[in-house]
């Protein structure tokens, strides 16, 4: 690559929506030094690979898009960077092809991809600096659309970290401890991601009920993000501790934070949550999901639920089955318990004091809650059948019979999918909240609809 040429750059995100945000800002600081926004299909010098650790399938997958993109880009530079380069940089640089390897900190600094890409071809260049001596927090938004971005949802980090311990979690071994960014600059940026034409702010971070700078806590927050002129703001994942009356009331009294929660269950055994060094026990996930559907009209509830944790047995299952059961949940992520390197849970496996569940059970249970899963997402969705909804249209989608698609959310994350014929369809919907009447529900869950004039 000659250095006095145009550098393009391309990004792939694998991940939580907080890598999407972390992507969008290392793009965006790297275009403010001359770099051109890319695509891998159009051609980049230079393409950035974010990843995750989150479960040993999320490393399988990550190695899997690496290798594919190494083979279907052999004259792009390949960085890789975020959660598995932190955690095993060694295992990515046995992989052929990867000129630059960066941690979750480092992968923050553009001198490391401006100093190791450009000219000649270096050598393998390793950048990993321990998670225990984080104490910076790099700031996380969406790529303003004036670079190509065609998104009406924007994702805004608040929060970086973790400090809870639990016993499987892998996230303070490889993003630290709890950090917040202070409210104004957050404020601030959303502002900008408002003028930008984004009609929803998706906040975002490790756990962001944990936020707190300079007395101002996710509350606080929440109200100061309403000043801003923008249709929506949406909380990610939030820990149950924070869902309390005064989250809540307010999420209750708001036109603008939407009735949608996404609260990590991980068990409905109360052994099994003691075990995972969990903060709840069901009965109390139990009371506080039940005091949000009563208290919030139409409020969708999403839960992370985790099959197979060491000494998990069928008793525990069957007690996580019939709790699910009865909640009034919108619908299920479903994980196998994967165990992660440096977590407690690994030393416990070590020590021989947990048992390993045989991974044919772990099937059975997975498939199990999947299929409940199914059915609480199927009986959510079909209450809205024959109703009106608003939703914010976000671009269009495949053609179904020579008929465009443009699919969109309502406010308590329903995706909806509308048929018209209009060749105008993406210039006059996209970026449109507009009401629409839900007239079916198919058998892949799709909710299908007909915009109201």
């Amino acid at each position: 690559m000659n250095d006095h040429t145009i550098k393009r750059v391309a990004a792939v995100t694998l991940g939580c929506k907080l890598n999407y945000a972390e992507t969008s800002t290392i793009l965006d600081d790297l275009c403010k030094q001359g770099w051109q926004l890319s695509t891998i299909d159009d051609g980049a010098d230079l393409i950035i690979i974010h990843t995750c650790a989150v479960t040993k399938q999320a490393e399988r997958k990550c190695r899997q898009k690496i290798r594919g993109i190494i083979r279907k880009n052999p004259d792009s530079r390949i960085a890789v960077i975020g959660c598995y380069a932190q955690l095993n940089p060694q295992i990515l640089s046995e992989i052929n092809g990867i000129d630059l390897i960066l941690g979750s900190n480092d992968k923050f600094d553009i001198n490391w991809y401006n100093n190791n890409i450009v000219g000649t071809i270096p050598p393998l260049f390793i950048k990993v600096t321990p998670s225990c001596t984080f104490k910076d927090i790099y700031p996380g938004y969406s790529l303003p659309p004036s670079l190509g971005v065609d998104r009406t949802r924007a994702f805004l980090k608040i929060q970086d970290g973790c400090d809870y311990g639990c016993a499987y979690c892998v996230i303070p071994v490889v993003r630290g401890k709890s950090r917040s960014l202070p409210a104004e600059q957050i404020v601030e940026r959303a502002r900008l991601l408002a003028s930008s034409g984004y009609r929803e702010i998706v906040l975002t971070g490790v756990n962001i009920g944990d936020y707190r700078f300079g007395g101002v806590e996710l509350c606080d927050l929440l109200r100061l993000l309403e000043e801003v002129n923008v249709s929506r703001i949406r909380i990610s994942s939030t820990e149950l501790d924070v869902v309390d009356n005064e989250l809540i009331s307010l999420v209750a009294q708001s036109k603008k934070i939407v009735p949608h929660f996404h609260i990590p269950l991980q068990s409905g055994s109360d052994t099994i949550l003691r075990a995972m060094r969990r903060c709840y026990d069901t009965s109390l996930y139990r009371e506080r999901v039940q005091l949000l559907v009563e208290r919030i009209p139409d409020c969708a509830i999403g839960a992370d639920v985790m099959v197979g944790y060491p000494g998990e047995t069928e008793e525990d299952f069957l007690q996580m089955f019939r709790f699910i059961e009865e909640l009034p949940l919108a619908y299920l992520h479903v994980f196998s318990c994967s165990v992660r390197p440096g977590t407690a849970l690994a030393r416990q496996i070590d020590n021989h004091e947990r048992k390993p569940v045989a991974p044919q059970e772990i099937a059975r249970r997975y498939s199990g809650l999947v299929e409940l899963g199914r059915q609480k997402e199927a009986y959510f969705k079909s209450r809205y059948t024959g109703k009106e909804c608003i939703v914010l249209f976000e671009g269009s989608g495949p053609l179904r019979k020579g008929i465009q698609q443009c699919s969109g959310y309502t406010r308590n994350y329903l995706r909806v999918l509308v048929e018209r014929a209009d060749s105008e369809l993406k210039q006059t919907m996209t970026g449109n909240e507009l009401h629409v009447f839900i007239e079916s529900l198919d058998d892949d869950l799709n909710l299908k609809g007909r915009v109201l004039s």
